[in-house]
């Protein structure tokens, strides 16, 4: 019999994005997992999570926890007014940084707050889990946190300067009571140098929930935006974030020959270039405000005949869409970013890839999808990208994490 987790998601106050399906499937697979969220948690999650009869915590347990993440509020508020005060580039790089080097202290400090609140309500889970960590000062947590955990780090977003360095130093022995769980090898690799002592594995995070599109789904999308089944869909999906070339869709669009229906949803979009977009001949631009539920974003993925996928080269984090695609059963329209990615996607009729930044190849694809739209993926689609069912996540965690409760105990 498997025992309950601690699932740790600062981030489940915030409605969209795979983190939010990720916690709900592990939650389902082990039953009595304790969910600590410590800014809140959306009222959608909340629901699925009551149905799986997780114990759920959005206070800090103890004096401890409450006061770490008091301490961390006030920092983050500190960090927010920084990023206002220094906004302008007339400000040296330097001081630009410094809201930012305030914000990794902020995360820390509330990760080590809801490490406090699992280990006094939870001692016997089987692992404890933050599903999205910071990408620095893994030692600090785990020893103001008081608490041995795996921690999943997607991506490093800021860069540590020289004040956060001496925290992380002084605290490098609580590094010895944390695994990192790269979601790739890339982001694996990108944290090496920095972090060479840090134990890590690298594991997808993204879970196959074994939801795959219906056919009465599919009906029900085309329905819902007014598209007619024989007429062309691909979506758009997700905020418009530096790292997706959105430019490169740009100037595709605008080389398109054949009637085209772009289904876009996410948060932030950019409503002057859905303007020009919606200016295009034989272009219609569907949009969604997002972020959205996920019975929304089904019926998104529902309505397209691709997904399409577009990042700037070099980019090697886990694309939640990408995964999302092979989960659902949605054939890909995906840019080749990511060598690994574009190797394992290469022979599959599902996913049409195309050279990152290349807006001529990228209208010649969707004039492909067209003309013919690809077949969707099989079942076996998740695992040929490494996901895997929640079950096997939970057991792939628990093995994890079993050494740092051998070393605890």
């Amino acid at each position: 019999m498997r025992g309950p987790l601690v699932l740790i998601e600062p981030y489940a106050n915030r409605l969209g994005g795979h983190h939010q399906r990720t916690l709900v499937s592990l939650a389902q697979a082990r039953d009595g997992s304790l969910v600590v969220a410590p800014h809140g948690i959306a009222s959608e999650t909340v629901r699925a999570l009551r149905d799986a009869d997780s114990r759920l915590v959005t206070a800090p347990a103890g004096l401890a926890a409450t006061v770490l993440l008091a301490v961390s509020r006030v920092t983050a508020r500190l960090s927010a007014a920084g990023q206002r005060v220094f906004r302008s580039r007339c400000w040296p790089r330097s001081l630009r940084r410094v809201p930012h080097q305030i914000t990794l202290i902020a995360r820390c400090l509330a990760e080590a707050s809801a490490l406090r609140s699992a280990r006094r309500l939870e001692s016997g889970a089987d692992a404890v889990v933050i599903l999205t960590a910071s990408e620095a000062l893994h030692g600090a947590a785990a020893l103001l946190g008081g608490q041995p955990h795996l921690r999943f780090v997607h991506e490093a977003v800021t860069s540590e300067d020289a004040v956060v360095r001496l925290l992380g130093w002084l605290a490098r022995g609580g590094e010895q009571h944390v695994v990192a769980v790269y979601p790739t090898q890339a982001v694996g690799d990108q944290f090496a140098a920095a972090f060479a002592d840090l134990p890590a594995v690298v594991g997808s995070f993204a879970v196959d929930d074994g939801r795959r599109l219906s056919d009465a789904e599919r009906d029900g999308g085309r329905a819902a935006f007014g598209i007619a089944a024989s007429e062309a869909v691909v979506c758009l999906v997700g905020g418009w974030w530096p790292y997706k070339d959105i430019s490169v869709v740009d100037a595709a669009l605008d080389r398109l020959k054949e009637p085209l229906h772009l289904v876009v949803t996410g948060s932030p979009l950019d409503e002057a270039v859905l303007q020009r977009w919606r200016s295009l001949p034989g272009l219609r631009v569907h949009t969604v405000p997002g972020p959205v539920s996920d019975a929304v974003l089904r019926l998104v993925y529902a309505a397209a005949d691709a997904a399409l996928v577009t990042r700037r080269p070099g980019i090697g984090k886990e694309s939640g869409l990408v995964m999302d695609a092979a989960r659902l059963g949605i054939p890909l329209v995906v840019s080749e970013h990511d060598d690994a990615l574009t190797t394992r996607l290469r022979s599959q009729s599902w996913a049409l890839t195309f050279p990152a930044g290349d807006p001529d190849a990228l209208a010649d694809v969707l004039h492909t999808v067209i003309r013919q739209p690809p077949e969707c993926p099989g079942p076996e689609a998740p695992g040929l990208l490494g996901m895997r069912s929640a079950a096997e996540q939970a057991d792939f965690l628990t093995r994890t994490f079993a050494p740092l409760r051998t070393k605890e105990s």
